[in-house]
């Protein structure tokens, strides 16, 4: 695996994958439960392939449970998930306003290139989790002033920071994640102040939904294994 590979960040389907790989090396004898455990914990906490390429090392096929450069490659370019959400256009909304109010862009709706929007004594959100995109590259350009706005972003986008703050600021946490490949980039620019701007990456509430019932699954699998095995 080239050190690309390992900085791209992982999916559900890759981290299932690997669990895959585990549970069959249980099954085998390959692993003992503490070490089953273990290495089941570290796959669901891990987010780039790097961080998933050592859990199944030395177990049969484990160099296959993560792709390789290229592979991941091919798989952003034709697995349509990003491409499908990618829709042109000139963006549904392309600004929003609150003065001593709020407002809200969420759920289907179409993220322009540009997106401004102006908060003074009130807040804003601009949710993008379940949002298509005008553009492979958007920019979301927030003033505020003694007020506040929030951007929400998906898992696998990647997110650029170029706010200014004076007795306010930009919040900065979430550059730096590589995005999944074919993915937007979504830059938050804009000026606060005595305000701030929060960059947050979120699950839907769907999404948070599915994945506590997959964790479930998983822990009752776990515990019927171990029944079997005593």
């Amino acid at each position: 695996m080239t050190d690309d590979a390992a900085e791209l960040r992982a999916s559900d389907a890759d981290r299932e994958r690997v669990a895959e790989v585990l549970r069959d090396a249980l099954a085998e004898g390959r692993l003992d439960m503490e070490e089953f455990e273990e290495r089941l914990d570290a796959t669901y906490q891990a987010r780039t392939y790097g961080e998933l390429a050592p859990i199944t090392r030395d177990l049969p096929v484990g160099a296959v449970a993560v792709p390789k450069a290229d592979m991941v490659k091919r798989a952003g370019a034709e697995d349509g998930t990003w491409a499908e959400r990618i829709v042109g256009g000139e963006g549904s909304s392309t600004w929003g306003v609150a003065v001593m109010s709020g407002f809200q862009r969420k759920g289907r709706w179409t993220a322009p290139k540009r997106f401004t929007c102006f908060s003074f004594w009130g807040g804003g959100e601009i949710d993008l989790r379940e949002a298509d995109f005008a553009d492979r590259e958007i920019q979301i350009n927030c003033v505020v002033i003694m007020g506040g706005a929030q951007v929400i972003v998906p898992p696998g986008v990647e997110v650029v920071v170029r706010g200014v703050g004076i007795m306010g600021g930009f919040e900065h946490r979430e550059e730096g994640v590589p995005g999944d490949p074919g993915a937007p980039r979504v830059i938050v620019t804009g000026f606060a102040f005595w305000g701030g701007v929060g960059v947050e990456r979120k699950l839907t509430r769907a999404q948070r939904l599915e994945l506590r019932e997959e964790r479930r699954r998983e822990k009752l699998e776990r515990k019927a294994q171990r029944r079997e095995l005593d």
